[in-house]
C-alpha cells in the first residue's frame, strides 16, 4: 500500500505575484525539483499533474534521487509518457530507500513543446531548468524558478493510513517561512508527530470563489487535492481568510472583483468541506482563522464575519475537534492582531516561530 508523504496542489498557468515558467513551459529541456519528504519507505513513486492543460504533455523521461542514490522512473515499463489533457499519471514504484525528513529530487525531461504548464505557483524552495537531458546530470541546470511544475505527488509503500492533510491558502502554502530552509507548519508537524503530512494550501485561495490565479475554490478542489490522496485519515482545515478580506483591499488589482461574503456562506461552505470529508471517512478538524488586524486585508465588514466565523467553529461541535489557532497567535494586548515574534511583517502571515506555533498547537489534538 502506498501513502502519500508529498503534495503540491495543482494551478492554472499564469503569472501572479511569482515570475514562473507556467505560460511558456518546456521544450528540449530538462527540470529539476526538490521536495521534502514526510514519511519513508523502500519504493518511490510520483504523481505528475496536467489537470490545466489542453493538450497532452509528453514527459520523454524521469528520475528520482535521495541522499546520492538515483533511480529512473518508468510509466507503465516505459521510459516516458503523455499525459492526458486535464488529466494526472502516476509512475511505476522505483526502488528507493527514503525516509521522513529525506529530500527528493525528482526531474523531468521534455524532448517535445509541453504547452503552458500546470503548476504550484509559492514553492519557497528553488526548482532548475537546463538544455537537453539531464536526468543524470550533477550540473547544467542554468535557471531557476521558486515554483514546481507538473509535480503534485510523491508516494511511498509505508503501507500507512494515518496521513494529515492541511487544507488552505498562503498561510498553510508557507508564506512568509525561510525559503529553502522548509520552516511551513506542514514541515513542522511533520517533524512533532512523526507522521505524513500533506499540505494541500494555495497561496490566495478562497474557500468559495475560484480565481485565475490563486486556485480553483476549496469547495471544488478538495477531492483531488486531499480526498483522493492515499493514506491519509485527517483533515485540518483553515480556510476562509481571503474570501473574507480580499474585498477590503483595494491595492492589489488582482483580488478585484472580489464578493462581499457573509458569515453565514462561509459557514455553509466549511459545512460542505466536513461533510464530504467524512463521508470519505476522514476526522475533520477545524481551525479559527489567526488575527489580520493591521493588514491589507482588515476593514470593519472583515472583522465583523472572522470573529462570527470563529466563533461558529470554537462553539457549534460540526467538526471533530477544534485547534484555537487565532488565540494561540493572537497578541494579548490586542486580540485582532498577530503576536509581534509571530508576524512575519505584513500583519496577515506568520514568521517561522508563528509556524511552530501552529504546529505545536494542532498535534496536541491530533
Amino acid at each position: 500500500m502506498f501513502t502519500t508523504v508529498w503534495t503540491a496542489s495543482p494551478q492554472l498557468p499564469s503569472e501572479g505575484f511569482t515570475p514562473n515558467w507556467s505560460r511558456e513551459g518546456f521544450w528540449r529541456q530538462s527540470l529539476r525539483q526538490r521536495v521534502r519528504l514526510s514519511g519513508g519507505g523502500e519504493r518511490v513513486r510520483v504523481r505528475l499533474s496536467n489537470a490545466y492543460g489542453t493538450s497532452a504533455v509528453r514527459v520523454a523521461g524521469a528520475s528520482v534521487s535521495c541522499a546520492g542514490a538515483f533511480a529512473r522512473l518508468s510509466f507503465g515499463g516505459g521510459p516516458g509518457v503523455a499525459i492526458p489533457a486535464r488529466s494526472e499519471i502516476v509512475s511505476d514504484a522505483a526502488r528507493l530507500a527514503v525516509t521522513a525528513g529525506d529530500s527528493l529530487t525528482v526531474t523531468l525531461y521534455f524532448d517535445a513543446a509541453t504547452g503552458p504548464a500546470t503548476f504550484h505557483a509559492q514553492a519557497f524552495t528553488s526548482s532548475w531548468r537546463g538544455e537537453g537531458d539531464l536526468l543524470a546530470a550533477t550540473d547544467g541546470f542554468d535557471a531557476v524558478s521558486e515554483s514546481w511544475y507538473f509535480l503534485a505527488g510523491v508516494e511511498v509503500d509505508a503501507g500507512r493510513t494515518d496521513g494529515i492533510a492541511l487544507f488552505g491558502d498562503s498561510i498553510t502554502d508557507g508564506f512568509g517561512s525561510t525559503a529553502g530552509a522548509d520552516r511551513r507548519w506542514s514541515d513542522a508537524l511533520a517533524a512533532l508527530t512523526g507522521r505524513p503530512v500533506l499540505n494541500a494550501g494555495i497561496g490566495g485561495n478562497l474557500l468559495l470563489n475560484d480565481s485565475a490565479w490563486y486556485g480553483e475554490k476549496g469547495v471544488h478542489r478538495l477531492r483531488r487535492d486531499v480526498l483522493e490522496r492515499p493514506g491519509v485519515d485527517t483533515l485540518v482545515v483553515l480556510l476562509g481568510l481571503n474570501d473574507i478580506g480580499f474585498s477590503e483591499t483595494d491595492e492589489q488589482p488582482t483580488y478585484k472583483p472580489a464578493p462581499v461574503v457573509e458569515t453565514a456562506e462561509l459557514i455553509a461552505g466549511h459545512r460542505e468541506v466536513i461533510r464530504r470529508s467524512r463521508a470519505a471517512g476522514l476526522r475533520v478538524i477545524g481551525s479559527t482563522l489567526l488575527p489580520f488586524g493591521g493588514s491589507d486585508h482588515w476593514g470593519e465588514h472583515a472583522a465583523k464575519v472572522s470573529h462570527e466565523l470563529n466563533e461558529w467553529i470554537r462553539c457549534s461541535g460540526e467538526h471533530d475537534t477544534v485547534v484555537d489557532l487565532n488565540r494561540v497567535l493572537a497578541d494579548p494586548q490586542d486580540p485582532d492582531r498577530l503576536h509581534p515574534s509571530y508576524d512575519f511583517g505584513d500583519h496577515l502571515h506568520p514568521n517561522d516561530a508563528g509556524y511552530a506555533v501552529m504546529a505545536e498547537a494542532v498535534s496536541t489534538v491530533l
